[in-house]
């Protein structure tokens, strides 16, 4: 079996119905005006996101952890967003059915995070 690398991704609740319904097996499609998807390499890091970000004006954020095929991975570059917790790979959206084929496992939600 390959080894896998474990990766992280601050959703919000559309985006948690859709992974919900796929069994926690995939993530959605991408919008229209989304071109890229881009899981993020540190807890801390997803963690900003779905907490700052996501549960914002009465919305909820959640972070997402799942593995990913490493051997997979490696066709893409580290982007580092801001500061050095800031790394996340950037998928083409056009490539993300093959980025769900290479989830090893299913998609946990670890936190959740809503409006005050």
């Amino acid at each position: 079996m390959d080894d896998t690398t474990v990766l992280f991704r601050p959703v919000g609740s559309e985006e948690l119905k859709l992974i919900r319904e796929s069994g926690y097996a995939a993530f959605p499609p991408r919008l229209f005006w989304q071109p890229i998807f881009y899981p993020v390499l540190s807890e801390e890091y997803a963690t900003r996101i779905a907490r700052d970000w996501n549960a914002r004006d009465g919305n909820a954020g959640y972070v997402t952890r799942f593995a990913v095929k490493t051997g997979f991975l490696q066709r893409y570059e580290i982007h580092t967003v801001g500061s050095a917790i800031h790394q996340e790979y950037w998928i083409p959206a056009e490539e993300l059915d093959e980025f769900n084929r290479n989830i090893v496992g299913k998609i946990e939600v670890i936190a959740e995070f809503h409006a005050p």
